[in-house]
């Protein structure tokens, strides 16, 4: 396989920081992006640029600037852009009525407007190519909302919106827009929770209040029997790489504690799906 001139998002950690590494070990050429490089992220700033193959970019997908800059720098360095990976998020948790509206922009801003910021960016470019790749990171939490997770299920439910969607419209274009739903697996971004900033509406959840802090202690547990591996979803994320362009499946589970059931409701969906666009006389679009 050629070079692949990829950027990144999100790299301080978890999947951006994994899948980073296993693309430049292939030989791609890797433009990982995070935030405070200069600050609380330097020292993996430093570690990244110390491996072969990767150029790290300061970024914040909430600022349209720094996006843009961003994008303009690779194709002015590397003349093109072969695929973009969504990893940048935050997590959000605790009893939905919690979250001001303050609350609601923050996590919408990081985790639907930063990928949707990339995507014009890149799109542009990728459709002048003819080809080109974008992968969201979605999760199991786009496809199913379990309680108390609601603000963050909301989020990864917007970019499987903007994932399905952008999928169909740009495919004939040659650009494959596709998305990875992970489950719960042991990164950082569990030790950056948010949680809603009006704590007065808890007293009223009486008992239900207590579910929050079980849930995660659940979770916790999960971890510990379990040890889902978050390598999973970097090595998702090579395969679809891998993958010849149009042969990329719209979605793709990586979860080993309950990836079954979404994997029969993206199948069942999908089979419905086909038949709306071709009832529409969109078929062309599916193939």
């Amino acid at each position: 396989m050629k070079q692949k001139i990829i950027l990144i998002t999100g790299t301080n950690s978890g999947f951006g920081w994994l899948a980073a590494g296993s693309c430049a070990a292939l030989g791609h050429k890797v433009y990982a992006t995070m935030r405070d490089t200069k600050g609380r992220n330097a020292d993996k700033a430093k570690a990244l640029v110390q491996q072969a193959n990767i150029e790290v970019l300061d970024v914040d997908v909430t600022q349209g600037k720094s996006v843009t800059d961003a994008v303009a720098t690779i194709i002015a360095k590397e003349g093109r852009i072969d695929v973009v990976v969504n990893n940048a998020g935050i997590y959000a948790t605790g009893i939905a009525e919690t979250f001001t509206e303050d609350d609601l922009d923050k996590v919408m801003d990081v985790d639907v407007r930063g990928p949707w910021r990339i995507m014009r960016a890149a799109l542009p470019h990728m459709r002048q190519q003819g080809e080109g790749l974008i992968i969201n990171i979605s999760s199991v939490s786009g496809r199913f909302s379990s309680p108390f997770m609601t603000v963050y299920n909301s989020a990864k439910f917007a970019v499987e919106g903007l994932t399905e969607g952008l999928h169909y419209e740009v495919r004939p274009l040659g650009v494959d827009v596709v998305m990875i739903q992970p489950g719960a697996f042991p990164t950082d971004i569990f030790g950056k929770i948010l949680t809603g900033s009006d704590t007065t509406v808890i007293a009223g959840y009486g008992d239900l209040a207590k579910v929050p802090e079980q849930l995660g202690a659940g979770v916790g547990q999960m971890f510990e029997a379990m040890k889902p591996n978050p390598q999973l979803v970097a090595d998702a994320i090579v395969r679809l790489i891998q993958t010849p362009q149009g042969k990329r499946p719209l979605r793709t589970v990586v979860d080993p504690a309950t990836g079954n059931f979404a994997e029969l409701a993206n199948k069942h969906v999908k089979e419905q799906y086909d038949n709306f666009l071709t009832a529409f006389g969109m078929q062309a679009m599916l193939s």
